[in-house]
């Protein structure tokens, strides 16, 4: 069973021993031991582990995934009626009950070391003690969907791996006597049975008898298809995979179609059933015909079964859909089995935080759906933003920015769902604000390079560009009421974007606290495409400039800042307008503690910078030579003689 050896060994009773039945009845155990490789070609035992304690002796078969526990002749009467299903790779067991209809569910993992006494296992699982005759099992054959299982009244059952049991089909030759030979397999959907002398194809979904042949041997073998990696298997497969066994020789079963006959359509089989259908349902003696069928109004149900079959196209975008959703509930579903079992809870919840989070984002961020949405980033916000990393493909280059790969239908739903009020509805936030909000919990440095990422990959009607509110905006709106936001956040978030209103806004509040040197880096970071506002927030501090004395020490920046298209002129005229109201007659000297004024001194680099532009190189040869080099300007009248 994939690398493990399992056996089921008897052993000496305790002390302590149940009351009702004999002491021997369970003092078996089911045991196992991997096969653990050592070097290129050979293999070592691991350590024996015991699955099961105390249980009455089992009949054990393999499948490529499953291992079934079967009650033998020897097994106490009162649990003669229970079979087990161990499965490793999910570490867990199904305990079932075919007559009663139970099954149950266990954790068994070994490498964990679970382990159960078949004793307490039973006893808390309740129905499965009630008194019920064993089972009256003929044979037994293992498949890989499940236990086949041939009673003495010839009826073959089908115990699935989740403990469910169904019936396949009845045999129209029953098996005589415990001692005759039986053999049970399944192929392309088909079971074959090999009962003496005889053998008998059903279909497994509909239990119908395909096809009975008397063999000329009675001692027939049915063998297990072949393992995976075998050189052949393709070949069998292609060519039925049923083999059977005999004195004669090794055969292959298949299903073939005889040469040169074409097999319906669909459409003809649809008229041919539906004749079947409507003569059982007719008072008319007369006989009805497929051809009838296809021109008379009367039987529109066939006629429009069949234009539909005609016209039928696989349905790719759906199947891919159902395809994702099945695997999603899938995963739902082991992950409910994993935290109700309280196997690791907090990995589960964290798994389940990533699937729904997954899940979400396929589908239209609106209503419900959001609502859950908000719900996972409430209770799970590391998890979910983790599910989100992944969906959204962001990434850091080496300048420290993020980039996304993910598809531009992702960043739509990201981006979309603006809300028009302050206070969304019950709390429930648009998906980008959600993001927003998670981010500033966990990450707050990267709020700003992921603001301008969603910037760079929105696109029109999306909430990135549209009339809506921009981006920078939605995301201060989600740190709370002016005021009230984290100082450094909101000016990295007003100054990352380059737009003017929120540049103007964050030098404004910078001046504020007098943190002249980021007001005066942010004036500068500008380029030549903003003219219009590096002048403005040149204005702005030379208003501070003008009204008090500690921008002083940051003379030669705001020098640099100073548009150069200014004229000296237009200078004096802003600084005047800026300066203070005089109280008093002017004075030599300011009053002791009070502000210095504005000398023309300091004023005397800001009118060489505001001087330069465009100013003749070189010494001045005449005291004409600033009229004569401009050209606007004509050159003066020379005196007439009279």
């Amino acid at each position: 069973l994939r690398g493990r050896l399992v056996w089921c060994e008897e052993r000496q009773a305790g002390s302590e021993g149940p009351l009702g039945p004999p002491a021997t009845a369970f003092s078996h155990c089911v045991c196992v031991r991997t096969l653990e490789p050592s070097g290129e070609a050979s293999t070592s035992l691991g350590r024996t582990h015991v699955l099961l304690h105390h249980c009455p002796a089992f009949g054990l078969l393999a499948s490529c995934r499953h291992l079934f526990l079967v009650p033998t002749a020897t097994t106490w009467p009162g649990v003669a009626h229970v079979l087990l299903i161990w499965s490793p790779g999910k570490g867990k067991v199904m305990v079932a009950a075919p007559r009663l209809g139970l099954s149950y569910s266990k954790s068994l993992n070994p490498g964990r070391g679970d382990t159960w006494d078949f004793r307490t296992l039973l006893r808390g699982l309740p129905g499965l003690l009630s008194l019920r005759e064993p089972l009256a099992v003929h044979t037994w054959a293992p498949t890989p969907h499940g236990l086949l299982l041939l009673d003495f009244g010839g009826t073959v059952s089908l115990v699935q791996s989740h403990g469910g049991t169904r019936a396949v089909g009845i045999l129209q030759e029953a098996p005589v006597g415990s001692r005759g030979s039986a053999a049970l397999g399944t192929f392309q959907g088909t079971l074959a049975c090999v009962l003496g002398s005889t053998l008998e194809l059903l279909d497994m979904g509909s239990g119908q008898l395909l096809e009975r042949k008397v063999l000329s041997t009675d001692r027939v073998h049915l063998l297990e298809p072949p393992a995976p990696g075998m050189e052949d298997e393709e070949e069998l497969e292609t060519r039925g995979s049923l083999r059977l066994l005999s004195a004669l020789g090794l055969f292959c079963v298949g299903w073939e179609a005889p040469q040169g006959v074409e097999l319906p359509s669909a459409k003809d089989l649809v008229f041919e059933e539906a004749c079947g259908y409507y003569q059982r349902r007719s008072l008319r003696g007369a006989q009805l015909t497929p051809e009838e069928l296809r021109h008379s109004s009367t039987f529109r149900a066939p006629q429009a079964l069949a234009s539909i079959l005609q016209g039928h196209l696989p349905p790719s975008t759906l199947l891919t859909m159902l395809r994702t959703e099945l695997r999603d509930y899938r995963g739902l579903e082991q992950l409910k089995a994993q935290l109700v079992a309280g196997d690791d809870e907090e990995a589960g919840w964290t798994e389940l935080a990533e699937q729904e989070v997954a899940r979400l984002l396929r589908t239209e961020l609106i209503g419900d759906q959001l609502a859950q949405l908000n719900t996972v980033f409430q209770a799970l916000p590391t998890a979910a933003w983790g599910a989100t990393l992944r969906a959204l493909q962001l990434q850091t280059d080496g300048n420290g920015k993020l980039r996304s790969q993910a598809p531009p239908d992702v960043w739509k739903k990201v981006l979309g769902g603006i809300t028009a009020v302050k206070e969304p509805p019950n709390g429930i936030l648009p998906p980008f604000e959600l993001l927003c909000q998670c981010l500033c919990r966990l990450e707050p440095r990267w709020l700003p390079p992921f603001v301008e990422l969603a910037q760079q990959q929105g696109g029109p009607g999306w909430g990135a560009g549209g009339p809506g509110l921009p981006l920078y905006r939605r995301a201060l709106a989600v740190l709370g009421e002016e005021g009230t936001r984290p100082e450094a956040l909101e000016l990295e978030l007003l100054l990352s974007r380059g737009r003017p209103k929120a540049v103007l806004q964050a030098v404004g509040q910078l001046v504020q606290k007098e943190q002249w040197d980021r007001a005066l880096d942010a004036g500068l970071a500008l380029g030549p495409s903003s003219p219009l506002l590096r002048s403005e927030i040149f204005k702005l501090l030379l208003a501070e400039f003008a009204q008090h004395r500690r921008l002083d020490a940051h003379l030669p920046l705001l020098c640099r800042l100073c548009p150069p298209e200014l004229a000296p002129a237009e200078l004096l005229l802003l600084l005047r307008t800026y300066l203070p109201d005089e109280v008093g007659p002017p004075t030599p000297f300011p009053e002791p503690g009070a502000e210095p004024p504005l000398t023309v001194g300091l004023l005397k680099a800001l009118l060489e910078q505001t001087g330069t532009q465009g100013w003749p190189s070189g010494p001045v040869l005449s005291p004409y030579e600033d009229i004569l080099w401009d050209p606007s300007t004509p050159p003066p009248t020379p005196p007439r003689d009279l």
